[in-house]
């Protein structure tokens, strides 16, 4: 193969263009994203039962629901939450790889069967299902900051003109508003409606009648009579418009004669559809739309899409509206993605560097430096192959792929290099030599180093997707850069290198009585070593005993590193949940969110851009009492003082919980690292009620476990995510009083219904869209118990009739928000582990605190992870088994590479050299520097891997060449001690290029940084140890191994070469 391209090197260049065509133009084609689609596929069912509390909810429709969602491929978990507003929401979450869209069309066939089973008004409002990501990735806040318009003027604005044609922009999976548009809202007086002797139901009776569109026909309409000339399409009434028209409606007559029109019994008004939610910017009162993105749609491309239509959308904004992005995930994903990138080109410039001063000379330099743009953007042209995208796993590994690409071509250049010197022959012939000499070692080299790589590809669940980013992305690379080395490369030596003159005098530059000492002291160094390695291979005892130290190190820091799933990043935005007592009003809320909102925009002005908050809806459930602030950081290049990262501004906001005393709770809490996994960072835990315990004992079993959690030192922010138990009234109606007064139970169950818990009639038209009207009591008519007495319902005999005559009521306790997991009641507890702590010691803390429930009298009750922890289990658990395959994997490449079962293990008895300076680094940066992401998480675990392949490609350099020496016949001793003098230079070499090229990624700082650091640290330290340790112990293994398994050679091979 080498042959032929030396003598043709156009040939090796053309094939060299070709690749980087090709990746060229797939660079431009390839989606950018964070990362890519790793979050299993999720369906969500929602539905609404107007007025109806959650018990009612969760008997009436979820569990119906939930019932029928049986025999789903593929499916992981169902969890459903019922909440008090009449809501009922049901997420199911689907294996990796099963089609988002299929399983949507399964969950809605099988909702098809228990539809017919739900109460009618939850038909009338419709059941949704939708497929998309929990988290928003951006939120759009319109505002006005000259407050020229109203809250309710803004989002119906915001409803009916910019939320439609935004859920229409290509890659927007939902859009969800905040606040609603404008409704015609009819306010009862029930006073007057009693001294009129009109009911709730009359005026609902009359509405529909007469707010309705007929459709009539024509005058003249075919067949006609002969002659007819006129043809006309006949209206009689249609849609009324405005208040006024409303107000006019006919109820009935009075004995007097005098006519009673919805005006005199009630109050009319333009107001809104919804009063849950109040969203403000920066304390202004503003309109919100939060955009979830599509499964699979490419998060960069998308938010572009959203500003091209807003571009459109903002010359018709009515005067003094504006909008601004008060949430958004892509600046992060952009500076993620440039940030790596950036590393890549320092990554290229060092290694660059550390070729120049060992090959001392520029074109041997070049050589190896421009198989990189070959071989980086060919692999780009073969990832987009598989549909993977630009994220910050793929760049990842094209920044590991850097230092062992330029391997390769070292490895050739410097030893043709050698053999110009050693031999004085022509650049062809010395090339054509040296190819000889090395492409076995080549191909070996790479066979290991992808062999290590390839069983990551086949792992399943979330962790497969990381690792398959990985493995593919570093093997593509591997084997692209062993066809440039026997191709391109040998073709570029033979024609740029220049035979060394020996006679030619010595020049006195800079550079060359620079690379005179350097020559110099490497050669002391290279005598050096020679000495230590004899000294090494003869005192057994010695040897062994570093070793043992060694490998026990190992296991002892594998048990003190914490382990997490992926480390944290500072994504430029704080989510703060906030909480109040069960029963506070939207006003209380509203003051709490207003104190904290000043408190982030004075107290933290420095750092923060603004406070987009939402009272009446949380993460938590949707409630008076609820609230959530997304607060937008400034750009990271503001923030480079410790104080005014993430994690030091959510330590000092938990100070809040001091200064407002109303709050339950004010959590501000950091991004997941994976949006798409969760809503917040931790923990996250089901109880479950698994042998049918009441409400109460779960509750008290979940309170136990939240006080025992409070004590322990390993958790930090325990919390339920959900809502405490609040005071309901219930109004309890004597039938058989109703009965002797001449009153149906339907008349006193309507009444109520409308009255109090508000009823949509039908629809209007406003400005040509149709809206929706609302019938309800004023506000001053249902807000004590008493007020219930206002109210009255006429019998049968026409009289009013007061409730006080047939109803009476009491306080209960009930619960605003009802969970289930995998169709049995549970409540969620979520979490975050102290500081300095991993994600896995803190689940195993709660682990041990449940396993105290038993005795504690609370038996029967089961728990499961779910969301980002659930996968940080499966994952922990797939590591070991990882590890040992890819050990496996290499022990049969190189096996078969040496035919020999004992060579082998000379090489594998390398790795642990590797694995040892990786764990130290991590360990060392964690508990000098303080850094919580250094932890055994996946980066880690890749590091380690990569780790393998490099102590792994070392031994072979130097074992290769040793066995070669000795079939040639020279003693084993001898042999081996020649090969390590003859390696020593491209392995110290290729290992400092490597280091080199994974040096920008420990020292990074800013976007992304968490989980450049985890790889870093890990591959840098594996890299130093396992050179440092290896050149020593390669050939102390080698001559061991050999020793004990006798070596006979074999005498038919000699012929063979020299014939």
């Amino acid at each position: 193969m080498a042959q032929f391209f030396i003598h043709r090197p156009i040939f090796a260049w053309v094939i060299a263009l070709v690749i980087m065509l090709a990746g060229i133009l797939t660079l431009t084609k390839m989606p950018i994203a964070q990362y890519p689609t790793i979050a299993p596929p999720t369906v969500t069912i929602s539905a609404t039962y107007p007025g109806a509390s959650a018990e009612t909810v969760e008997n009436t429709v979820t569990q119906i629901i939930e019932q029928q969602m049986n025999g789903l491929d593929g499916l992981r978990y169902i969890s459903s939450n019922s909440a008090g507003n009449g809501s009922s929401s049901i997420s199911l979450n689907f294996e990796q790889g099963v089609d988002p869209d299929i399983a949507q069309v399964q969950v809605q066939n099988k909702l098809q069967s228990a539809t017919a089973l739900l109460p009618e008004d939850v038909q009338r409002q419709g059941v949704r299902v939708t497929k998309s990501g929990a988290s928003f990735l951006q939120v759009l806040a319109f505002y006005s900051p000259d407050g020229s318009m109203t809250a309710d003027d803004i989002k119906d604005y915001v409803n009916s003109n910019i939320s439609e044609p935004l859920s229409r922009v290509a890659g927007v999976g939902e859009v969800q508003v905040f606040g609603g548009s404008y409704a015609m809202r009819i306010w009862l007086d029930p006073a007057k409606m009693a001294s009129l002797q009109v009911t709730p139901s009359d005026i609902a009776t009359a509405i529909r009648t007469q707010n309705a569109q007929v459709a009539v026909g024509q005058l003249g309409g075919a067949p006609a009579v002969e002659g007819q000339v006129l043809n006309a399409t006949v209206t009689a009434q249609s849609l009324l418009q405005t208040p006024e028209q409303f107000s006019n409606i006919f109820l009935k007559n009075t004995t007097s004669g005098a006519q009673v029109r919805l005006g005199d019994v009630a109050r009319v008004e333009l107001g809104a559809d919804n009063y849950q939610f109040d969203s403000k910017f920066n304390g202004k009162p503003a309109g919100g739309v939060a955009i979830k993105l599509a499964t699979g749609a490419n998060a960069l491309d998308t938010a572009q899409a959203v500003e091209e239509r807003l571009k459109e959308l903002r010359p018709n904004y009515p005067q003094g509206m504006v909008d601004q992005l008060a949430f958004d995930t892509t600046p992060f994903i952009e500076l993620s993605i440039k940030s790596v990138v950036k590393t890549l080109i320092e990554a290229i410039i060092l290694v660059f560097l550390v070729m120049f001063l060992f090959l001392q000379n520029w074109r041997a330099t070049i050589i190896p430096t421009m198989a990189v743009p070959v071989v980086v953007l060919g692999t780009f042209a073969v990832i987009n192959v598989f549909g993977f995208s630009i994220n910050t796993l793929t760049m990842f590994a094209m920044v590991l792929a850097i230092g062992l690409l330029v391997d390769d071509a070292i490895v050739v250049v410097e030893n043709v290099e050698r053999v110009m010197v050693e031999e004085h022959l022509d650049p062809v012939s010395a090339t054509e030599k040296s190819m000889k000499q090395i492409s076995g070692a080549l191909i070996g080299i790479t066979s290991v180093l992808s062999a290590v790589f390839v069983p990551m590809a086949f792992f399943g669940g979330t962790t497969g997707v990381i690792y398959r980013q990985f493995s593919i992305t570093l093997v593509t690379a591997m084997v692209l850069s062993l066809i440039v080395a026997l191709t391109f490369t040998p073709a570029l030596c033979a024609t740029l290198l220049k035979q060394h003159d020996p006679n030619k005098p010595q020049s006195n530059g800079i550079f060359a009585r620079f690379f005179r000492w350097f020559n110099s002291s490497f050669d002391k160094v290279s005598v050096k070593y020679q000495g230590g390695v004899n000294r090494m291979t003869h005192s057994k005892i010695f040897s062994g005993v570093v070793y043992a130290v060694v490998l026990g190190i190992i296991v002892l820091l594998f048990q003190k590193l914490p382990s997490s799933f992926l480390p944290d990043e500072d994504q430029g935005v704080v989510m703060t949940l906030v909480q109040l007592p069960p029963n506070a009003t939207l006003e209380r809320t509203d003051n709490v969110v207003n104190t904290m909102t000043n408190y982030f925009l004075e107290n933290e002005k420095e750092h923060v851009e603004s406070v987009f908050s939402v009272a009446g809806f949380s993460f938590t459930g949707v409630g008076q009492n609820a609230g959530l602030a997304f607060i937008k950081l400034k750009d990271w290049s503001e923030r480079n003082s410790p104080e005014a990262q993430v994690g030091a501004i959510i330590q000092r906001g938990m100070a809040l919980n001091m200064i407002v005393k109303d709050a339950s709770y004010i959590m501000p809490l950091q991004l997941p690292a994976m949006p798409e996994l969760g809503v917040s960072a931790g923990f996250n835990l089901q109880l479950k009620a698994a042998s049918g315990q009441s409400h109460e004992q779960l509750l008290a079993a979940r309170n136990t476990i939240l006080g025992l959690a409070a004590q322990d030192s390993r958790l930090a922010g325990v919390r339920p995510n959900g809502q405490e138990d609040t005071p309901q009234y219930r109004v309890i109606v004597d039938h058989a009083q109703a009965g002797a007064l001449g009153v149906s139970v339907a008349e006193i169950n309507s009444t109520m219904g409308i009255a109090w818990g508000g009823s949509y009639i039908n629809d209007f038209i406003d400005r040509g869209r149709v809206k929706k009207v609302y019938v309800q009591g004023e506000a001053g008519s249902r807000m004590m118990p008493e007020d219930l007495d206002q109210w009255y319902v006429r019998n049968n005999r026409g009289e009013m009739v007061p409730f006080s005559a047939f109803a009476t009521g009491e306080w209960v306790y009930g619960s605003p928000r009802l969970e289930r997991y995998n169709g049995v009641s549970s409540m969620n507890i979520q979490g975050t582990p102290a500081p300095g702590i991993s994600s896995g010691d803190a689940m195993v803390a709660m682990e041990e605190i449940i396993a105290k429930l038993p005795e504690m009298g609370l038996q029967g009750f089961d728990f499961e992870w779910t969301g980002l922890s659930l996968e940080e289990r499966e994952s922990g658990a797939q590591a070991p088994f990882l590890y040992a395959l890819s050990l496996l994997i290499v022990f049969l490449c190189l096996a078969a590479l040496y035919e020999s079962w004992s060579i082998p293990f000379s090489v594998l008895l390398v790795v642990p050299l590797g694995i040892v300076g990786a764990l130290l680094m991590t360990y060392g940066g964690m508990v000098l520097l303080q850094n919580p992401n250094l932890s055994n998480n996946i980066y880690f675990q890749v590091a380690i891997i990569a780790v393998i392949g490099l102590a792994a490609k070392n031994a072979i350099l130097i074992v290769e060449f040793a066995k070669e020496l000795q079939e040639q016949g020279e003693e084993l001793f001898e042999a081996t001690m020649h090969a390590a003098k003859m390696r020593l230079r491209p392995i110290i070499m290729t290992t400092l290029a490597f280091g080199f090229g994974v040096l920008p990624l420990a020292l990074s700082s800013g976007a992304g940084a968490g989980s450049q650091h985890s790889v870093g640290y890990g591959v840098l330290g594996g890299v130093i140890s396992s050179t440092l340790l290896g050149i020593f112990f390669i050939p102390v293994f080698y001559v061991w191994i050999r020793t004990v398994f006798k070596y006979k050679p074999k005498q038919q091979n000699k012929q063979e070469q020299t014939s």
